[in-house]
């Protein structure tokens, strides 16, 4: 698996890697062997930089990728976890709820320290709490030895400049907003952090199912006509027998500014395919067809969290 350095931090990364909501049963019921097979499969084809979240099942996702990683060597991958968001509508970014929330983790991933800790879905809240208070509480435990590197995640373009322009960070993620449908990340945003050598990574190359052939979740919030457009692309794939699912993930993945892309499956055949994708060539013509469908929605998305962060 190629890597790639994550800005200026001194880490590489892998330009796949294993997103653990799936573990948490955002998408389905998961059994616990499957679970354990999944992060063991990513590990040995090279996703070995594994992203979860208490919120992700509530906690089941950094419980049963605890487990799952009880026989690994702590040295083998790298590993990152969130704060802040806990339920749907439960946000806690307060100082205390920082070193609570990063010790819990600790707890519940069976280890002595997180290579990376980011505030979770900051669009939410009243961002300057995340400058004020949050991260410098991150901070703290960082120089504490708990944490290697601090940051946040979110979903509108807005969030990193609002955060970046008035405090250091080591990396930030955005999710679905680099896709074959959605190029916002790339258009507005990237081109800012690498000047800042903000470390950058993107989850979500298949926007929650969206460009897959799966059903989509009932959370999906993206209009219609991107549902709609994403039916009919993926039913052009199919008709030159391809999957659509394995053109956005080289899509997503060739983007070298992009660090490391992150995807999640509890399917352990899933994650043997995204491998074997990614030492294929993508079919250009394909692409520029499927573009061509997507045209009339490109960069259409969704409001997510307080209508001031968007």
């Amino acid at each position: 698996m190629e890597t790639r350095p994550l800005g200026k931090t001194g880490l590489k990364l892998p330009v796949l890697s294993f997103g653990a909501s799936s573990l948490g049963q955002e998408f389905r019921s998961v059994q616990l062997d499957e679970a354990v097979r999944s992060v063991h499969v990513a590990l040995e084809c090279g996703l070995n930089f594994i992203d979860t979240s208490p919120f992700y099942g509530r906690g089941m996702s950094e419980v049963l990728l605890g487990i799952a990683l009880r026989s690994i060597p702590r040295k083998s991958y790298t590993l990152c976890t969130k704060l802040g968001r806990y339920d749907i509508g439960h946000f806690d970014f307060s100082a205390k709820r920082v070193a609570e929330s990063v010790d819990v983790s600790l707890h519940r991933l069976g280890t002595d320290h997180l290579d990376i800790v980011l505030c979770h879905d900051i669009e939410f809240v009243p961002m300057q709490q995340i400058v004020d208070e949050t991260l410098p509480a991150l901070r703290k435990i960082q120089q504490a030895g708990k944490v290697r590197l601090v940051g946040f995640s979110g979903y509108p373009q807005k969030i990193f400049r609002f955060i970046c322009d008035q405090t250091d960070v080591d990396c930030v993620l955005s999710y679905n907003q680099y896709t074959l449908q959605n190029t916002r990340f790339a258009d507005e945003t990237i081109p800012w952090l690498k000047e800042k050598q903000i470390g950058i990574m993107n989850a979500g190359p298949f926007s929650a199912r969206l460009l897959t052939n799966a059903p989509l979740p009932a959370w999906l919030k993206e209009p219609q006509s991107v549902k709609d457009a994403a039916v009919k692309a993926a039913a052009y794939c199919s008709k030159h027998g391809e999957d659509i699912a394995k053109l956005a993930l080289q899509f997503s993945c060739s983007n070298a500014d992009i660090t490391t892309n992150i995807a999640g499956s509890a399917n352990p055949e899933n994650i043997r395919n995204w491998a074997k994708w990614l030492t294929e060539p993508i079919d250009q013509q394909l692409l520029k067809d499927v573009l061509s469908i997507f045209a009339p929605v490109m960069n259409v998305g969704h409001t997510e969290g307080l209508p001031e962060n968007n």
